[in-house]
């Protein structure tokens, strides 16, 4: 580790302002590191180049390790993988060496993250990594190290000034680590095309994935679809709407065909009542006009959503390209999934 002698090491108060003045200097610390870090790369782009190529090309996961500090950000940088679609585990250097190197099979390929290449529980495994013949990649300040001499490509951070005032708790280097991991990440995500809705995939519980849901899987199908034939007469619409699961509050009608005639609802059912039409006997084709708003399985049930928003409606028929009925957009719905 290295002081960065900007910063005092006293245990006296500070003075007024003076803590401001301390953690914008170590902000200043760490940002010079990730800038060196991205000034290096010009040097490195064979290294990095090949880097990506190990993980682009792994039959495998993308095993990461890491030591102490070093560590949470190696499990950070497996998350960020995992997210974008890529098979990764975080392997804990002291766990390894007890069993859970049986997690790290042929075909994988190591990112190992160590400031000073020399973590003595990182550095015991680089046998066994070299007798499964998994390439590693270090990330290091230390290309000479232990770690660095092992690894089949190395990426080097270079010699990095710590932000702490005694220059020993890992700050600027693992700010440094961090950083490059994520140009490696985030690079290979770009390489493999990975999208946005692909990453909502993967993020079904939260706002991200919740973003990108479809209609398709949020309408209601099968026994909850409440469907009508147009010939039917009203009274089987209204037993329709009564009993579906759920309680959708409408019925949808369709031709011989299954394609979509119109949807019929319960403000139209007492709207018929309060102008004295009732005539529960007549045909639903002669009660129901075409369907003014409907709704595709492949859009956004955000779209959708604020469609039936802005129209006032509290629900859409799902109809494919063909004009057949598929399902049923309700607002409960789209209510309960948190869209709106």
């Amino acid at each position: 580790m290295h002081r960065n002698p900007a910063l005092p090491a006293t245990d006296v108060g500070p003075a007024p302002g003076q803590s401001l003045a301390w953690a914008r200097e170590v902000l200043e610390v760490e940002a010079r590191a990730i800038e060196a870090v991205r000034a290096r790369l010009v040097e490195q782009e064979k290294a990095f180049q090949a880097a990506l190529s190990l993980m682009r090309s792994c039959a495998g996961q993308i095993v990461v390790t890491g030591m102490g500090k070093a560590g949470f950000i190696a499990q950070k940088l497996s998350s960020v993988l995992a997210s974008t679609g890529v098979r990764s585990l975080y392997l804990h250097p002291a766990d390894a060496v007890h069993g859970d190197l049986g997690r790290v099979q042929p075909g994988d390929v190591v990112v190992a993250l160590s400031n000073s290449g020399s973590s003595e529980e990182l550095v015991r495994l680089l046998p066994s990594f070299e007798r499964l013949a998994v390439p590693v990649i270090a990330l290091t300040g230390q290309p000479a190290s232990p770690l660095g001499r092992a690894a089949s490509c190395v990426l080097d951070i270079g010699r990095v000034a710590e932000a702490c005032p005694l220059g020993l708790v890992p700050t600027a280097s693992t700010a440094a680590l961090h950083a490059l991991g994520d140009a490696l990440a985030l690079c290979l995500m770009r390489e493999r095309d990975f999208s946005a809705e692909s990453y909502g995939r993967l993020h079904p519980g939260g706002q991200l994935g919740r973003d990108v849901l479809r209609v398709a899987e949020l309408m209601r199908t099968g026994d909850a679809l409440p469907t009508v034939r147009h010939d039917a007469p009203l009274s089987e619409a209204v037993v329709i709407m009564t009993n579906t699961p759920g309680r959708p509050g409408a019925a949808v009608v369709v031709d011989p065909a299954g394609r979509l005639v119109g949807i019929f609802t319960d403000g139209d059912l007492r709207r018929r009542v309060q102008r004295g039409e009732t005539d529960f006997g007549v045909p639903m084709g002669r009660v129901v006009g075409p369907a003014a708003r409907i709704a595709s399985p492949g859009e956004q049930v955000r779209e959708a959503a604020e469609r039936m928003r802005q129209t006032g409606v509290d629900q859409l028929p799902v109809v494919d390209a063909d004009g057949i009925l598929v399902g049923l957009l309700d607002v409960q719905d789209v209510l309960a999934s948190r869209l709106s």
